[in-house]
């Protein structure tokens, strides 16, 4: 199970990425591996200010959909257009190519946990 250093992770299986006010956001390997062979990703926020803990968009596996959870307060700049065509990207690269979204930071990062305490809370 890949869990870098240096992300930061949520009880819901975001990891974040801050470098500045910017945070790049997507799905945890864990994430990708529970949901299966992901076959749509549908993210619509571009333009809009999405709270902490609010839905920013959805992953379609092929057995299930699953709402994706906004780890903090933020503008959503850009959507991984790379997703439209290959969404499979979230599962074969989910801290790389699979990013899902760029995010403005409006609000504090301070909920987040660290890589340390995301394996506790899977298990890993």
């Amino acid at each position: 199970m890949n869990i870098p250093e240096g992300l930061k992770y949520t009880k819901d299986h975001e990891w974040v990425k801050i470098e500045g006010n910017t945070a790049i956001i997507g799905i945890t390997d864990f994430a990708q591996s529970e949901l299966g062979d992901i076959v749509y990703i549908d993210i619509s926020t571009v333009g809009q200010e999405v709270g902490e803990h609010e839905i920013f968009g959805s992953v379609e596996a092929v057995k299930t959909v699953s709402d994706l959870y906004m780890p903090l307060t933020g503008k959503v700049m850009e959507i991984n257009a790379v997703l439209d065509s290959s969404p499979e990207k979230v599962n074969e690269d989910p801290y790389g190519e699979g990013w899902m979204i760029k995010v403005e930071v409006k609000g504090s990062a301070d909920s987040l946990l660290s890589a340390a305490q995301y394996r506790e809370l899977i298990g890993k």
